[in-house]
């Protein structure tokens, strides 16, 4: 297996894959599998999100996170375990550690409009009266990622030798979740904790993680030499990574790879940083057990049997967003 160091993330364009010859299809795949088993992340273009689109959702968001604290506090709903509308600053932390990130943020979710009987799994969105375009701009951005996100699993499907369409009952009205974040600036850091960070290292939860490109530097991959690389996503680019549930399903033959987000240097900690996730997510039924092709000889099952929604509220406990 190629074991090679990489100093940036591979760049790959995704009408090789839904547009492309039958040759550019396969080397589309094998690039995209060697990326995910060396360092869980690609970046990816001619995706279905627009530079339009993407600048109006930050402008929409930055709008949001700059409304008074008793405003946004007003679409924080503690009862949703964190699943829709706000999170306030400093909630959430890293599986293991107990000090809280430097982020707030919002999510929006699955909206189901076909008759699905799962619609009742999910609560409703939760909008903002002093943000209303936030809904339709949201929600646009949020079906053209879950579309990128669904071509990006055929390919997966493809490198681990299953049926192309493998994945797309299970996440079809899946249970993900669109994270606009909002690193907010540090007025005074000597009054912070010695340990707090934007976004400490751990891995996502789900199955792939689409990012768009963020307002500043700061993320960082951990690389399998131990060795922490930045990475940055170029206008036209998504950086999509393999989350937990795919590390899970293929038995660590795709790598969920460790990322963070560090803090700007002290003459930039005044300053904000936007970023938004897309976490794709199956249906809450779906089965994680590992692959009986990802298990052998060399490589023996590594994980318990777990649906989705059973790995879902375990992770959700362990960072804090569920009691």
């Amino acid at each position: 297996m190629d074991q090679r160091l990489y100093e940036e993330i591979p760049s790959l364009d995704l009408n090789d894959f839904t547009k492309g010859s039958e040759e550019q299809r396969t080397r589309f795949v094998k690039e995209l599998g060697e990326a995910y088993n060396n360092i869980g992340f690609v970046a990816v273009k001619n995706h279905y999100l627009t530079n339009e689109l993407s600048r109006n959702l930050y402008t929409s968001i930055e709008e949001f996170f700059a409304l008074p604290e008793e405003i946004k506090q007003r679409y924080e709903i503690p009862e949703l375990a964190g699943q829709r509308g706000y999170i306030g600053k400093g909630k959430e932390h890293a599986k293991g550690r107990s000090t809280g990130d430097l982020k707030e943020f919002f999510h929006i979710g699955q909206e189901v409009t076909d008759g699905d009987s799962i619609k009742y799994q999910y609560p409703d969105n939760v909008w903002v009266d002093e943000v209303p375009e936030l809904k339709e701009i949201g929600l646009d951005v949020y079906r053209r990622l879950e579309r990128t996100g669904m071509e990006m699993l055929k390919a997966i499907a493809l490198y681990l030798e299953l049926d192309e369409n493998y994945f797309d009952d299970k996440v079809k009205n899946g249970n993900s979740i669109l994270r606009p974040i909002h690193y907010f600036p540090i007025e005074n850091p000597e009054e912070i904790p010695d340990d707090a960070v934007r976004a400490a290292e751990h891995g996502d939860i789900n199955l792939i993680t689409l990012l768009m490109g963020a307002s500043a530097d700061g993320l960082q991959v951990l690389r399998r030499d131990g060795e922490w690389i930045s990475i940055t996503a170029l206008p036209d680019q998504l950086v999509i990574n393999v989350g937990d549930m795919l590390e899970r399903l293929t038995n660590k033959k795709l790598k969920s790879t460790i990322h963070r987000v560090i803090n700007p240097p002290k003459e930039l900690m005044r300053t904000s940083r936007f970023s938004v996730p897309f976490f794709m997510h199956p249906r809450s039924e779906m089965d994680l057990s590992c692959l009986p092709n990802c298990i052998d000889d060399q490589n023996n099952k590594q994980f318990d049997d777990i649906t989705a929604g059973e790995f879902l509220d375990q992770r959700l406990a362990e960072i804090g967003l569920k009691k």
